[in-house]
């Protein structure tokens, strides 16, 4: 759990993975505590962050610090305006290419656009969180709920 505590606090995602990268080559941020450079965890951890699409990244990194401050209600309504912008695909079409990848080519080897994790600014990733712009599509409308329990209530 230190370790997880450790890396994912980072600000970004860049930061998430050096972090690991470190920690994988035996870095130790307890001098008490060394790290075994083999710790299958982290290597599979970095593994699977470093195939990922950069934009889903991002766009993940960013829809979980901002659900950290809001209620269910808000974030169903945030996570889907991003799945329909990431499905749309307007600004990036990552999803389509990983289904090549797995699916149609079976290669397993997806071309990213963009690549790399720098090339991503953040106007980008605001992008998946803007309202669509389109007049025949609808933001998700949760009903309100007043019949609920007071302990089915959120407490933040």
């Amino acid at each position: 759990m230190k370790i997880i505590n450790l890396c994912f606090s980072r600000r970004t995602i860049e930061e998430i993975i050096s972090t690991l990268v470190r920690l994988g080559d035996g870095w130790s941020f307890d001098e008490s505590e060394a790290l075994d450079k083999k710790d299958e965890w982290i290597s599979s951890t970095i593994q699977s962050l470093k195939k990922a699409s950069p934009t889903s990244l991002k766009i993940s990194l960013r829809s979980i610090r901002e659900g950290r401050l809001q209620g269910v209600g808000s974030c169903l309504v945030r996570e889907y305006q991003m799945a329909c912008h990431v499905l749309r695909g307007e600004f990036s079409k990552d999803v389509l290419e990983g289904y090549r990848a797995i699916f149609i080519d079976r290669d397993r080897n997806p071309k990213w656009e963009p690549s790399r994790l720098e090339l991503i600014r953040d106007d980008d990733v605001d992008r998946y969180f803007s309202k669509i712009d389109d007049e025949d599509w609808e933001d998700l409308k949760l009903p309100p709920r007043l019949d609920l329990p007071r302990y089915a209530i959120a407490k933040l």
